[in-house]
Parts: structure tokens; C-alpha cells; sequence
């Protein structure tokens, strides 16, 4: 198979090494944003997580001449309707503030008991050509919403996220644990796919 290179098209170093862990290594060589410093992503737009993973990936695609992959991810949390859903990142803002999404999210929660405290997280992966062509799969993971943060580990929700079969939120959980069962991973998995025939085709 042909050396085919693919840009990991995200700005948050925290996604960026989750992604790099999970892809599969099938021989293509996988690039970061740091290899283009000029290239600068989009705002999310998007009024779904399918939209603003398909604008980031389209864009960095044309940018950088080669195939990239993006993703987005959203907290679909049922007592709030769905919320915060595509502006999980923005939910307390505009600075991706992970601290007070967090206090957001527990205040909008207060009252709920636990059995109604029911959520998952969703990730939709595209993959785009420098041609536009895109490639989409999806991941998800359910779980809950706990009463207060736990655990040091992650990024986001993690700490409020809670696997009901483990007992812990996805911030007690080690990388590789965490990994293992995560929506992203899920995603990425189902991505292999296409990047194997990518690279059967050799472009």
C-alpha cells in the first residue's frame, strides 16, 4: 500500500493525543496541526455535531492538500432535552471554559436525582479529501451525570461523566482505560474503513 499521509484536524491537544492514540496503525502517516502553523481552524458553525465535524475536516483537507480527519463531540444530557449537545465546548461561552461548563451543567441539574440523570456522549468522525469528498462515522457512549466532579484524569465532562458498569466517572479512569471504551474510540474504530481502502487506493 501506498504512504498516505492524514491530518489530525483539531486545535485542542487534549483531542489530539486521544485521536493519535486511537488510530489504527495501518501505515499511514499521521500529521498534527503543529506540521502546518500557518493553518488555522474554522469557528464551529455548525448547527450539528455532523455539520461542524464535516466544516473542519473540509477545511483543513483543502488547506493542507492531504486527507484530514476531525471530529466533533457532544454531551446529550436527557433531563435537559438534549442539552448541551453541539455547544457542549461553549456552554458556559465562548472561552471553553471546562471548570464553569461543569458548574453549569450542575446547576442546570440541581433537584434531578440520579435515575433521571441519564446522558451520552456522542462523537461523529469525518474525513475529508482536499477534494471535499467526506467520510463520516459515528461513536457513543451512555452513562450519567453524577452530583459533583471526581477523578484528575481527562478533559471536558469527565469528571461528572459516570460509567454506570465501572462505578466511576471517565476522569478516574487511566488513558488507556478510558480509551478502551470511549465514544472517540468508537468513532475512530469505525473510521478504519475507510482509511484502508484509502490506502489501498493509494490517495
Amino acid at each position: 500500500m501506498a504512504k498516505v499521509s492524514i491530518l489530525i484536524a483539531t486545535a485542542n491537544p487534549h483531542k489530539a493525543g486521544e485521536i493519535a492514540a486511537l488510530l489504527p496503525q495501518t501505515g499511514a502517516e499521521y500529521k498534527s496541526l503543529a506540521d502546518f502553523p500557518a493553518l488555522r481552524m474554522p469557528e464551529e458553525t455548525g448547527a450539528t455535531l455532523e455539520e461542524n465535524a464535516a466544516l473542519k475536516a473540509v477545511f483543513a483537507a483543502k488547506a493542507a492538500g492531504l486527507w484530514a480527519l476531525a471530529d466533533d463531540t457532544g454531551l446529550e444530557v436527557d433531563a435537559l432535552g438534549g442539552a448541551p449537545g453541539v455547544y457542549s465546548a461553549r456552554y458556559s461561552g465562548k472561552e471553553r471554559d471546562y471548570p464553569a461548563n461543569n458548574a453549569k451543567l450542575l446547576r442546570e441539574l440541581a433537584g434531578v436525582p440520579a435515575v433521571k440523570r441519564t446522558a451520552r456522549f456522542r462523537t461523529v468522525a469525518a474525513l475529508a479529501s482536499p477534494s471535499g469528498k467526506i467520510l463520516s462515522e459515528e461513536g457513543r457512549l451512555e452513562g450519567k451525570i453524577g452530583f459533583e466532579p471526581r477523578g484528575g484524569n481527562g478533559f471536558g465532562y469527565d469528571p461528572l461523566f459516570i460509567v454506570p458498569s465501572l462505578g466511576k466517572t471517565l476522569a478516574e479512569l487511566s488513558f488507556a482505560e478510558k480509551n478502551r471504551l470511549s465514544h472517540r474510540r468508537a468513532a475512530l474504530a469505525a473510521m478504519i474503513r475507510h482509511i484502508k481502502a484509502i490506502l489501498r487506493a493509494g490517495r
